[in-house]
């Protein structure tokens, strides 16, 4: 537990400022609430004060804002959009369930397109749209609620860390890469032969990956009981989905293997660029509900290839 510079309120989660180095709380983490000195070179080249939402930041020298200005749109901490700031993890798990709630309606009411809106499909891997779609769908309650569970915990933490914007980035090209990678694959080993995907497993595992090399020791804490590092879950984790691959496919268990082998390749890669950057992550972390290390965020699967 760490100590606000500016008020004194002790803050478990505290957030360090990038340019000053001060500690704050929730309340007084903006440079403007602390009176931080960096807000003398706001227009750094650094980024350091750039929410990942506004470009203003970098627009030096300009008579008019951006498109969100244009539009009458505020951005900044005081605009309908700044909520999004720093809590994108929980747009996704909104987006998540609310894809979810949209599959069972289509499925009830015209079950012939559950596949064309909600799976990418190795027979039809040009349905773009299906490269999105598919991160937020599910297989069923237990597979959502897993990787829900997983990405609850691990998302803030990464998010706060590598800001917004990127971690929007992050998760939306690790789960497309990792889905088309399994899809991809599957049809070359097996062409004309239709298998699916669906799932947040590809990006919830280059989430691990990337917290992995920030932080190898950082404990978890799995069914908030069971305390382990976090390198060796992520070790068992990769062991277990290679050796299932070699001994059964890639889509062994009707889990999408390779999808998680991609996600953390992404994040582990992704993960060593940040650490040379100078990123650091938290020392200790609580994860409750998973799939055992065995299972890792990928969780339970089943018919079509949930990951």
């Amino acid at each position: 537990m760490a100590q606000c510079d500016e008020c004194g309120e002790h803050e478990n989660m505290p957030y360090n400022c990038r340019r000053c180095g001060g500690t704050y709380c929730s309340t007084h983490r903006l440079p403007e609430s602390h009176d931080c000195p960096g807000m003398n070179e706001w227009n750094d080249p650094e980024g350091v004060f750039d929410s990942g939402f506004d470009d203003s930041v970098n627009d030096r020298g300009r008579s008019s804002g951006g498109v969100t200005d244009r539009i009458g749109v505020n951005t900044g901490p005081g605009g309908p959009l700044g909520y999004f700031r720093e809590n994108m993890t929980f747009v996704f798990l909104g987006l998540m369930w609310l894809t979810f709630a949209a599959q069972l309606v289509v499925q009830l009411t015209a079950p012939r397109l559950v596949g064309p809106i909600f799976v990418l499909q190795s027979t039809h891997l040009f349905r773009v749209w299906t490269w999105v779609t598919s991160i937020f769908a599910h297989g069923g309650f237990g597979h959502i609620a897993l990787n829900s569970i997983v990405l609850y915990f691990f998302g803030p933490v990464v998010e706060r860390r590598i800001g917004s914007k990127k971690f929007v980035a992050l998760f939306l090209v690790s789960g497309m890469a990792a889905g088309l990678a399994q899809a991809g694959v599957s049809a070359v080993m097996s062409p004309g032969v239709a298998s699916g995907v669906v799932g947040a497993s590809g990006a919830i595992a280059a989430i691990l990956g990337v917290l992995t090399v920030l932080n190898p020791n950082l404990t978890i804490y799995l069914y908030f009981i069971l305390p382990m590092p976090l390198w060796l879950a992520t070790t068992l984790f990769v062991g277990y989905s290679v050796f299932v691959s070699a001994t059964g496919g890639i889509g062994a268990g009707g889990v999408a293997q390779l999808a998680h082998l991609a996600g953390v390749a992404i994040g582990l890669a992704y993960g060593a660029k940040l650490k040379r950057e100078g990123e650091r992550a938290p020392q200790e972390l609580q994860l409750g509900g998973g799939g055992g290390p065995g299972r890792g965020p990928g969780g339970p699967g089943g018919p079509g290839g949930r990951f």
